[in-house]
């Protein structure tokens, strides 16, 4: 999978994880479909993605078998690094730690992290 289909799925998975676990009706920017996903999005997903498949990839894939939480950390973490490459001063709710994430977040990174090693076996 080339890194731009793997930001397609990173995206594809978040727009499926906020429509399933956000409470409520979500905020058009978190379903906004990858065609009309703003530039510095769309390389931040790229990057996340190629974080975990490398991640997954070097440990022979055993990284599938951290704890949902671990998957999710892992990748709320990527994120975040690529909050602060993209933005001088990100919005406090852009570089949140995982504690202080909220929970349809951290079920939506979990479920990132087990497409893109599902897409990888």
């Amino acid at each position: 999978m080339s890194g731009t289909e793997g930001a397609r799925l990173f995206r594809e998975t978040w727009i499926a994880g906020v429509r399933e676990h956000f409470p409520g009706e979500p905020k058009p920017g978190y379903v906004t479909p990858w065609e009309d996903t703003p530039e510095w999005e769309r390389q931040a997903a790229t990057a996340v993605y190629e974080q975990v498949r490398q991640f997954l990839e070097t440990s022979d894939g055993h990284a599938s078998r951290l704890t949902r939480e671990q998957k999710g950390r892992f990748v709320a973490t990527c994120w975040t690094a690529q909050m602060f490459k993209h933005f001088e001063d990100p919005k406090p709710g852009y570089v949140a730690d995982w504690p202080d994430l909220p929970d349809w977040q951290k079920e939506t990174d979990s479920d990132i992290f087990e497409a893109i090693a599902k897409s990888l076996s």
